[in-house]
């Protein structure tokens, strides 16, 4: 079998520009291509790591986390996000526009919101 990896995690959006713009902020990457209904962004020039492309949807339902309802919008995936300082970049993401969670199940966890209302984790690994 040849080689195979994941190359690049693809989130829908209303505006596929300001998702990308935040997870740029968020995230110190780089625009690598950029059409008028899609961005893909990825690591700095030489450094390792998963892209993220966003594709505007102009029929775009935001995800329900935690889910409470039948026929609510579920969550299909979350990003997991290691950081060395979680309360620091809690603080950093919210002022990059996402939102806390209202449940937040894990001290080491905080679940956020991204603007388009996808969950994303930040995260500190456990003391050794």
């Amino acid at each position: 079998m040849g080689r195979t990896r994941v190359s690049t995690v693809v989130l829908d959006a209303r505006d596929a520009h300001e998702l990308a713009g935040f997870y740029r902020r968020l995230l110190g990457y780089e625009i690598r291509s950029e059409e008028p209904d899609w961005v893909l962004i990825g690591s700095p020039s030489g450094a390792e790591g998963v892209s993220l492309a966003f594709e505007t949807e102009r029929a775009y339902v935001p995800p329900v986390w935690p889910t409470r309802a039948p026929g609510d919008q579920q969550m299909m995936l979350h990003l997991d996000i290691e950081v060395d300082d979680l309360e620091g970049e809690t603080a950093r993401a919210v002022s990059e526009g996402a939102r806390l969670a209202d449940y937040q199940p894990q001290d080491d966890v905080r679940v956020l919101l991204d603007p388009s209302g996808h969950s994303f984790c930040l995260w500190t690994p456990a003391a050794p």
